[in-house]
């Protein structure tokens, strides 16, 4: 099997996966250094490692690797560690592959058209909310994910997992606090909402006196979003923006 085009296969299909390499192999081992697996979250396997009880515990070392985002190597004495008469010793280096990090971005204004543009070249996959059919279209034609549509009901809507980061940065500040209250219910890897000092401190105030979030989702929250800085423009507020996205991806 051509292991690259499989790989290309399975990431051009946003399917969760993950690459093992048998990257040491000692004594009797079913297979030796080099062999490989894919591991789909969905439940594919493609090419094998040996089979048995290694090949059981490295499909599930695969998806939690998947959960996880992160590369991992095990060592496993066949005898002592999976009662494989065989008796030998291997190394497998687990590679999780596909979803890239999802940047959902409610509001296609100025900074988050900047934000959006800056993030893609940083391996975020990024969709805009945005009621307003001019600024839709635009990014559309840039050839961004939009959804059309109004910003509370599309926030309802969405749905993330722990590789989602939101960005809520709309024209009014209204739809700012009614939206950013909505996605702290949902799973997000980063939840961050635009505004000064003063419009902070009301949303909190705003939150908690309408029993919309405790305060410990609330601290959840990034806000005021981004690195602080003395940033005045909208692409240098889209820079500080993308720098604590930056932070909690190397992070997380």
């Amino acid at each position: 099997m051509d292991f690259l085009a499989k790989l290309a296969e399975i990431m051009k299909e946003s399917v969760p996966a993950a690459l093992c390499i048998l990257t040491e192999t000692e004594g009797s081992t079913p297979r030796k250094a080099g062999s490989k697996m894919i591991v789909t979250m969905d439940g594919r396997i493609y090419g094998t490692i040996g089979g048995g009880s290694i090949e059981q515990r490295v499909i599930q070392e695969a998806r939690m690797a998947c959960n996880r985002s992160l590369p991992i190597k095990l060592k496993y004495n066949l005898d002592d560690d999976l009662q494989m008469h065989c008796g030998g010793f291997v190394e497998v280096y687990i590679e999780p592959i596909g979803l890239p990090l999802h940047l959902v971005i409610f509001g296609a204004g100025h900074v988050g058209s900047a934000l959006g543009h800056y993030a893609r070249d940083f391996g975020f996959k990024v969709s805009f909310v945005d009621s307003r059919a001019e600024f839709a279209k635009k990014q559309e034609q840039l050839g961004f994910s939009v959804i059309l549509g109004d910003f509370v009901e599309e926030g309802k809507k969405i749905v993330s997992n722990d590789r989602t980061f939101f960005v809520v940065v709309t024209p009014q500040h209204s739809f700012d606090q009614e939206i950013t209250a909505i996605l702290a219910k949902k799973p997000f890897a980063y939840l961050g909402m635009i505004g000064s000092k003063r419009k902070i401190a009301d949303a909190k105030q705003y939150f908690l006196e309408n029993n919309l979030l405790t305060p410990a989702e609330i601290a959840r929250i990034d806000m005021p979003i981004g690195i602080k800085f003395n940033a005045e423009t909208p692409e240098e507020i889209a820079i500080s923006i993308l720098a604590r996205l930056i932070d909690v991806k190397n992070s997380h």
